[in-house]
């Protein structure tokens, strides 16, 4: 099976879109399909983890930067018209026939996906938005919505099969694995870890290791996790070891330190399925528009406790939330409520659906 996937990654996009499709890539390899990935954008820590995972990457040309006129709400983020951008991607996938098409962007939508049915017989979207039009085969969306089974209705060809929710959640093979071991969590909250993605370029780990650092626990454990482009790296860096946390810089011991944790401090997004995945309860806070709807929805079901965004919230007023979390019987709650959700068998489920068509 031959299988093309065109996503970016960036300081603005994050790296959330990128680990999703290649958590999918790895899953289809090992199954001998072959990936290749096509990308505008993409930072050369993350182009030469795909080197190393033997994953072929192709970089489209630099273009003159112009106004995207389409109107999605995330249209810069391509850099260029939907139309070059389908243009130079058909060029690079041109070469052969491929069976599958993965498209993960914001700022792509039926118009491209439809310029590029000549290079694929079959398109899966990646979404969790929900404002554009789609012209694809099979949709899928990770996140948990009140609204999931309505969301798409009328935005998606008659005959798209719809993957809703986080039992199609693209989650690493150790998350699975570490799954088997970890138990519920029961509190007090003892170890804490810290992770706001990839990028976190408003800086959200400094408010949260500062609400931290002013609970007065001298036995609490803190991990910090921050991406190896954090625009503010080494200030973190020192702020952790003023206080004693430890800091981890573009750590492959995720899933590790999750299942050791009792409770997360971090943003939406694709980690909030990894940590649901290990039952470990999260104070989430929205770092972008797009994810507090589905961060609320979530704390409907118990899982997780949002709260508002960095400009909302001061790290005392934090530290309060921290302090009050730590003690309370919502932690073996919610946890228990994030088992449920995720049982880590998503990215079979969607290569089940795959390997189908």
């Amino acid at each position: 099976m031959r299988v093309s996937i065109r996503v970016d990654a960036s300081s603005q996009i994050g790296t959330g879109h990128f680990m999703r499709c290649l958590t999918l890539a790895d899953a289809l390899q090992q199954r001998g399909a072959q990936a290749r990935i096509v990308s505008r954008n993409m930072p050369e820590h993350l182009r030469d983890m795909l080197a190393a995972k033997g994953h072929e990457f192709i970089r489209l040309v630099s273009r003159p930067r112009e106004e995207n006129s389409d109107r999605l709400s995330h249209a810069h983020w391509l850099g260029t018209s939907q139309h070059a951008d389908a243009q130079d991607t058909v060029q690079v996938l041109s070469d052969q026939t491929w069976d599958w098409l993965v498209v993960d962007h914001y700022a792509l939508d039926a118009r491209w996906e439809s310029a590029l049915r000549q290079t694929a017989k079959n398109i899966l979207v990646i979404d969790d938005i929900a404002d554009r039009q789609h012209d694809c085969d099979v949709l899928l969306d990770q996140n948990f919505y009140a609204d999931m089974d309505t969301r798409y209705a009328g935005k998606v060809p008659p005959h798209c099969q719809l993957l809703l929710g986080p039992r199609y959640a693209l989650l690493r093979e150790e998350f699975r694995q570490l799954r088997d071991q970890v138990k519920p969590r029961i509190g007090p909250v003892k170890r804490v870890l810290v992770f706001f993605g990839g990028v976190d370029a408003d800086n959200y780990t400094a408010c949260a290791i500062a609400a931290l650092a002013g609970l007065t626990t001298p036995d609490l454990q803190v991990d910090v996790v921050i991406g190896a482009q954090h625009p503010f790296r080494e200030e973190l860096e020192f702020k952790c070891a003023e206080y004693g946390f430890s800091c981890y810089v573009q750590t492959h011991r995720m899933a590790e330190l999750m299942a050791a944790a009792d409770l997360a401090i971090g943003a939406g997004g694709s980690a909030t399925w990894e940590r649901c995945c290990l039952g470990l309860p999260c104070i989430v806070m929205a770092i972008a528009e797009n994810q507090e709807q589905a961060a609320q929805d979530l704390a409907t079901t118990g899982a997780i406790k949002f709260v508002a965004g960095k400009s909302e919230i001061a790290a005392a007023q934090l530290e309060r939330i921290i302090a009050e979390t730590r003690e309370s019987e919502w932690i073996n709650g919610a946890s228990l409520s994030a088992l449920h959700l995720v049982d880590g068998q998503g990215v079979n489920r969607v290569i089940g659906v795959i390997d189908g068509r």
